[in-house]
């Protein structure tokens, strides 16, 4: 059953559900997505991959979420839009959100990544009827995907939006059933300071590599950031060091615990990298620091 829809969406991962909703004869006859911003060096600015996605479908494109009102749509559809939608545009089109979490754990802005740094061993996603209140509606669908110790933060999102699509054309297919309410404790996934994603080298190696999979890790090395895009836990040496400084083999810094073997970085203002390429161009001897604090405007 074909519905009249607007949809709501910014990142990548929104537009694996944008299109499959299209292929599947379904009138989408407007986007909502945030505005232009700046995206990589420069000024220049670039629109947001749903939005780009929608030039090429042929899909009219809006900032503003009162739009929705103006086309005579008889549902919304959500997916990573990234701001709150107005209870006046909710009571004249009721809407879905495809959210990546097992509701009610991880209601809110970072279900993915909280998921991952707690530790927990499964995850999911849901589609959910959009309430005022934040990722408290009934659930239409859902199911359950493993976390398993070497997923990535981007590779989960990128599974959880192919499931969830598959979800959202079953539950659109027809009327919508009943949603049904949530059970359980809920849990918050509050959005990500930059601060959090600073490596604390005391800790031992299984959180931080956790760290290192939610995807935006850093760290200090010769007073300047590096990012750690990739890593694995390796076993701890006899002549273990210090929490923080690079062990003899050279590509593996200290933990409390076992240490973490970097595989690819990011120096500051350089493209990713391996490791091998980075220790080949500084040349790191064991027993240098990481993590130690920048230089402040006055030590410079």
């Amino acid at each position: 059953m074909s519905k009249r829809l607007v949809f709501l969406g910014t990142p990548e991962v929104a537009v694996i559900p944008l299109r499959a909703l299209v292929d599947a004869g379904h009138d989408v006859t407007l986007v909502i997505t945030q505005p232009d911003r700046r995206r990589g060096r420069g000024g220049a600015t670039s629109p947001s991959p749903v939005a780009a996605a929608a030039a090429e479908l042929g899909i009219p494109v809006s900032h503003d979420v009162a739009d929705v009102t103006g086309v005579d749509a008889e549902l919304g559809v959500v997916v990573a839009f990234g701001r709150i939608i107005a209870p006046a545009v909710l009571a004249a089109v009721p809407m879905v959100n495809m959210h990546f979490s097992l509701l009610p754990r991880w209601r809110g802005a970072a279900p993915v990544e909280r998921a991952l740094l707690s530790g927990d061993s499964k995850t999911g996603v849901g589609i959910m009827a959009v309430e005022e209140t934040l990722d408290t509606g009934g659930v239409y669908a859902s199911t359950t995907l493993p976390i398993n110790d070497t997923d990535t933060a981007a590779e989960l999102r990128t599974a959880l939006a192919r499931t969830g699509t598959e979800l959202l054309l079953d539950v659109l297919a027809g009327e919508l059933p009943k949603p049904q309410p949530q059970v359980g404790t809920p849990t918050y996934a509050e959005k990500l300071a930059p601060g959090e994603w600073e490596l604390d080298w005391s800790l031992p190696a299984v959180p931080l590599h956790r760290w290192v999979r939610a995807g935006h890790a850093w760290t200090t090395f010769r007073g300047k950031r590096l990012r750690i895009l990739d890593a694995e836990i390796a076993d701890t040496p006899t002549d273990i060091p210090a929490p923080g400084t690079l062990a003899a083999d050279g590509d593996s810094v200290a933990t409390a615990s076992d240490t973490l073997r970097l595989l690819s970085v990011q120096p500051e203002g350089k493209a990713p990298m391996s490791w091998v390429d980075f220790a080949n161009g500084t040349r790191p001897e064991a027993g240098e620091r990481f993590g130690e604090a920048l230089p402040t405007d006055g030590d410079r």
